[in-house]
């Protein structure tokens, strides 16, 4: 066998040994870059990635590294973070969709996991949810498939809902697209729409100010803006009284009336599990978008007493979740 063809047949397998083998060969344990939108508000989501992991045989400061890293509702840090993990030459990067797309932009040889996909197809971070190709794969959540369901779970306990605000990051792909199937579902159900339009953190303030009594309820549009400002729009919503309703329990514990969407600890845990195959050999693009199969439908029942609002028995029964 020639030289050259020797090299060039040792160099594709070495491309085909798991990641995990070839950092362990390299003389360090697999590493993950990790990029969040709020530490706080993802503790118990990390948690539960960590805990699949370690289920998986990965233990954290042992066997494998995480890297975790904050945008903290400034989208313009995640640049910085991928030029770091660069340099660190971290094995894999786990993502949230927002950042996807800068991501994936920095680098076509790391492996990348989104997690929390709104619409991975239409933002092209992938060709297809069966067959991503390329570097990307991940989990989607939906959220923009539900805004009509979410719209039918707020006209169940607030009977008088007649027009809802809206409050979305229009400065986001992802939440512009959301914003518009909850203007489509509310048209659908008869109902009239108040757009508050906000880019910053302090843009939150002038548009609940322009609100004022227009509205009967607020949909909050899924955004690491609305991850970042949770209390200061829960200030505003609860002095407004307007029933709220997000895509995750955890808005909920921050006075937030009802939420409804995938189950956040379960997309975790699975993205564990896509992490897994990727460090033990398996191309990402090799690995199909998952779907949520569980969703949770949770109620405040502690904000709907503060609010005036009594919330039927059949309700009750439906929910996932009740928080008294």
């Amino acid at each position: 066998m020639r030289r050259r063809e020797f090299m060039s047949l040792l160099g594709g397998a070495v491309a085909a040994w798991p990641l995990a083998a070839r950092a362990q060969q390299a003389g360090k344990v697999p590493s993950i870059g990790f990029v969040g939108s709020d530490a706080s508000a993802w503790r118990p989501w990390t948690a539960a990635f960590a805990a699949r992991l370690h289920d998986l045989g990965w233990i954290e400061d042992r066997t494998i590294a995480i890297e975790y890293r904050w945008s903290a509702g400034r989208p313009d840090r995640v640049a910085e973070f991928v030029a770091e993990f660069l340099r660190l030459k971290v094995d894999l990067i786990v993502t949230n969709d927002n950042a996807a797309p800068a991501v994936k932009q920095a680098t076509s040889v790391i492996p990348i996991v989104f997690v929390l996909g709104n619409d991975p197809v239409g933002t092209g971070l992938v060709t297809s949810l069966a067959r991503p190709g390329g570097n990307v794969t991940g989990l989607s959540v939906q959220t923009t498939d539900l805004a009509g369901k979410r719209l039918e779970l707020l006209r169940d306990v607030v009977p008088q809902l007649r027009r809802v605000a809206i409050i979305a990051n229009v400065g986001n792909p992802s939440p512009v697209r959301e914003t518009r199937e909850v203007q489509a579902a509310a048209g659908a159900l008869g109902l009239e729409v108040v757009l508050l339009e906000i880019r910053h953190a302090e843009d939150i303030a002038p548009a609940f100010a322009t609100l004022k009594a227009q509205a009967d309820a607020l949909y909050v549009v899924r955004d690491a803006l609305a991850v970042a400002n949770t209390m200061r729009i829960m200030t505003f919503a609860l002095t407004a009284r307007l029933p709220t309703i997000f895509y995750s329990r955890d808005f909920l514990l921050a006075g937030g009336l009802m939420s409804y969407g995938a189950s956040y600890p379960a997309l975790f845990r699975r993205t564990a599990d896509v992490v897994d195959k990727i460090l033990r050999g398996t191309k990402p693009g090799d690995i199909p978008v998952e779907q949520p199969t569980k969703f949770d439908l949770a109620i405040n029942l502690t904000t709907a007493k503060a609010l005036g609002l009594t919330i039927p028995e059949s309700f009750l029964l439906r929910a996932d979740e009740v928080i008294e």
